[in-house]
């Protein structure tokens, strides 16, 4: 069954398949051995990280970044536009809190919707402050 309302154009963009999905890898970032505990260190740790994800954004090469709440093991998430895991390795190694050793990441294949490709684009007009 198809849907009547499939964008050729738009499919290809996104670079979806016939089920408009693709292959993305998605990165846990978990909290490190090496959690700075200073209030401005941490800060400036977490300045550099931002720009980074920022950066990787700018690139196309992360689809979608972002925490989640409370303070468990896991911190957060990255979702990159790239081929493979060794790819994805490359970009997390430029992550100051990756270097630093507040964060590590694990990195898994994952298969989801083209239209996330998006998401950066739209995100820029509903975004009153940058980060």
């Amino acid at each position: 069954m198809e849907y009547s309302n499939y964008n050729k154009n738009a499919a290809k963009k996104y670079g979806a398949d016939d089920y408009g999905m693709r292959k993305y890898v998605m990165a846990f970032l978990k909290r490190g051995p090496d959690r700075v505990i200073e209030k401005e260190k941490a800060d400036e740790l977490q300045r550099a990280h931002l720009d980074n994800i920022s950066k990787m954004a700018e690139e196309g090469k992360l689809v979608l970044a972002g925490p989640f709440f409370g303070d468990g093991e896991l911190s957060g998430i990255y979702i990159f536009n790239v081929s493979s895991i060794e790819e994805a390795e490359k970009l997390t190694s430029t992550d100051p809190a990756i270097k630093a050793g507040s964060l590590v990441m694990e990195l898994k294949e994952w298969y989801g919707s083209a239209a996330l490709m998006a998401v950066n684009e739209i995100h820029k007009t509903i975004a009153k402050i940058n980060i």
